[in-house]
């Protein structure tokens, strides 16, 4: 039985962030053998959505044309694999770098230190958990398959305003509770599936946790005001698609309608 005691204390916060815990029904479905290739494809596929998104927050708001663009190259190999089911582990182990002191910083730009130092900690440790996915996935011979995405990051999404800087605040919240929530729910998932799965997904609960906090410090810098209504917004839209009945199994999904 996994322990998970060592990690009460970076558990504790996100526990009292998230309004709702993760069913005990989605528990149940997502450690039943059939329910193994969605779990990790749609896993894999979140971590490159989490790579896009900080990605696309630097390119948008702290860093010129050019630099956007080597975020881009940085990207293609695992956008490639994804979308047109091309590459190997090889192709993503080559594109493993420091760009970091390649992107130029757009100025006049108070927090684009904060948001590129950040950001691109973030898209080096998702693409990582990606590689360390797409190889669980390769020895287990669990091939690769296109899946429609849930409603999950969606449902977050409605709610972001539209002006700025509102919509910078409030895409950080949405990015923390989906950090958040993956955090919470490695942890629950670990005591139910194999060693090997459970090890590994107990070696992602520090960074998801830090994901979290970083997205939520963001949030809080560039808002011009306190940010805690907001949060507590979306904080209640995120429990309720949680707790809501979910007819398509993903990693995010809400609770199970045909749990059997």
């Amino acid at each position: 039985m996994i322990n998970l005691s060592a990690y009460q204390s970076l558990l504790a916060p996100i526990e009292q962030f998230l309004l709702c815990s993760t069913p005990n029904t989605w528990i149940q479905e997502a450690s039943k053998e059939d329910n193994l290739p969605i779990l990790l494809i749609d896993h894999m596929i979140c971590e490159l959505k989490a790579a896009q998104t900080a990605a696309w927050l630097i390119r948008k708001y702290a860093v010129d044309k050019q630099s956007g663009e080597i975020l881009l190259t940085w990207l293609a190999p695992y956008e490639k694999l994804i979308y047109r089911k091309e590459g190997c582990l090889q192709d993503l182990a080559n594109s493993h770098q420091d760009i970091s002191k390649k992107l130029t910083l757009r100025e006049n730009c108070p927090y684009s230190y904060d948001l590129v130092d950040k950001m691109v900690m973030l898209i080096k440790e998702e693409l990582h958990h990606f590689y360390q996915v797409f190889d669980i996935m390769q020895q287990r011979h669990i091939d690769y398959q296109n899946i429609s995405a849930g409603r999950y990051a969606k449902g977050l999404m409605k709610y972001v305003r539209t002006h700025e800087p509102a919509t910078l605040v409030d895409k950080l919240i949405c990015g923390a509770y989906i950090e958040a929530r993956s955090c919470e729910r490695f942890a629950k998932l670990a005591p139910y599936v194999d060693d090997e799965l459970a090890n590994f997904y107990i070696s992602l609960l520090r960074s998801e946790a830090r994901h979290y906090q970083d997205y939520l410090t963001l949030a809080q810098q560039i808002a011009s005001d306190d940010i805690g209504q907001r949060v507590l917004l979306f904080g209640n839209v995120e429990a309720e698609l949680i707790m809501l009945e979910d007819n398509e199994f993903r990693f995010h999904s809400g609770t199970p309608i045909n749990n059997k």
